[in-house]
């Protein structure tokens, strides 16, 4: 209900306002810092993540992607497994239970991928003591190794240097685009 000082019972009163007595202006009351703040010196100085955020992102963002492009490929496997006499129903049932099943299994394997990247990287880094191309690159060959190592040593070389290559492909076009493209 609206205000309205026609009332006949509010009459006698008046809104209250718990900023009247301040000197300050209400627009300046709330005004956030644009840069970051630091609780120690030396967290400014690194220009970094943390190993444990990076480890939440590179998992996080590979289970998602991977659960989408699972979702959408099981989307197309479900169009294509619906029958003629199907109802509307049976069609959607269908749909949905390929894109649930293929999405999870897509995005838990992504999910993983992204953990043994995240930790690997991490790891050289803290090895290394220094953050650049070299980490990505070796941290790259080490996940597609590791991830397909179960399967043999020739399939974890071929799976490593597979990673590897993606890795190094996507850092140098993030350089590319740093470089070419302004933002």
């Amino acid at each position: 209900m609206a205000y309205h000082p026609e009332d006949d019972k509010d009459r006698n009163r008046r809104l209250y306002n718990p900023y009247q007595d301040l000197q300050v202006p209400i627009q300046n009351l709330y005004k956030l810092p644009t840069s970051p703040e630091f609780l120690f010196q030396e967290e400014s100085v690194a220009q970094r993540r943390s190993w444990g955020e990076n480890l939440t992102y590179y998992t996080g963002i590979g289970y998602l992607g991977g659960a989408i492009a699972g979702a959408g490929k099981g989307l197309v496997e479900g169009v294509k497994a619906s029958e003629p006499g199907d109802t509307m129903k049976l069609r959607v049932n269908r749909i949905l239970n390929a894109s649930g099943h293929t999405g999870r299994k897509f995005g838990n394997r992504a999910g993983v991928i992204g953990l043994l990247y995240a930790g690997m990287e991490s790891g050289m880094v803290a090895i290394r003591d220094t953050d650049d191309v070299v980490n990505s690159v070796v941290a790259g060959l080490g996940t597609g190794a590791l991830y397909k190592a179960a399967s043999g040593p020739r399939s974890a070389a071929v799976a490593g240097a597979i990673g590897g290559v993606v890795v190094g492909l996507a850092v140098t076009g993030k350089q590319l685009l740093k470089r070419y493209v302004p933002i």
